[in-house]
């Protein structure tokens, strides 16, 4: 198994109110967000971001991080399971020139309205079944989408990754350490099918095999 590192340290970090969102948020409005539609990425804040725009303060300063952990260069390729509008990947083809980059997500909208030279980079495709051979790319990395399947699912997604992973991997996943950061991920949680405690995470990655790293979102 891999290292358990914080690759988004460097990721900006805002201030959530964990207990309103919870409290506004009904199984409606999740029933909406896991559509993964226009609710969820520029309709209404409580399906979703409320409008998921480009904004190059978010993932400019994750990516020297990703370069330096990875060692990756113009020789490299990568791979973003769900992508989302590819803004991660933008960021990363102009701040490492010539890198192949590839990226899929399982939302036909996000794809359609993806940044315009990401484009032809990206495809819908499920994360349980990745439309690439064998080692086909240096490095995957899936940021908080891998807990929006169901567990069975979830060990699919990752041996997947597992499979197509030449050199190394990068998850997040949404966990808890105690109590108290359950019932805030319980709150916050608009998307996630499987939550667990971070040692059950461990646990579950060294039972399926996933050798990649991995770190925990936590509200």
């Amino acid at each position: 198994m891999g290292q358990e590192i914080d690759l988004l340290v460097n990721y900006p970090r805002t201030k959530r109110n964990v207990d309103e969102r919870g409290q506004t948020k009904s199984e409606e409005d999740r029933a909406i967000a896991r559509r993964f539609g226009k609710e969820f990425f520029d309709g209404d804040r409580r399906h979703g971001y409320g409008g998921f725009n480009y904004m190059p303060r978010f993932w400019q300063p994750v990516i020297p991080t990703f370069q330096q952990h990875f060692g990756l260069s113009a020789s490299s390729s990568v791979l973003d399971v769900g992508c989302a509008k590819g803004f991660m990947l933008h960021d990363m083809a102009e701040l490492i020139p010539g890198i192949t980059v590839k990226g899929v997500d399982v939302s036909d909208y996000a794809i359609e309205h993806a940044i315009d030279d990401m484009k032809p980079h990206l495809s819908v495709a499920s994360a349980t079944k990745l439309p690439f051979a064998d080692k086909s790319f240096d490095v995957v990395i899936s940021i908080n989408t891998v807990h929006n399947l169901v567990r069975d699912d979830c060990a699919t997604a990752l041996r997947e990754i597992e499979r197509v992973a030449r050199k190394g991997a990068f998850i997040t996943v949404d966990a808890y350490r105690d109590d108290e950061e359950k019932r805030r991920m319980m709150a916050w949680n608009l998307t996630a099918q499987t939550i667990m405690h971070v040692d059950e995470w461990k646990a579950f990655f060294a039972e399926i095999g996933y050798t990649g790293d991995y770190y925990w979102f936590i509200p």
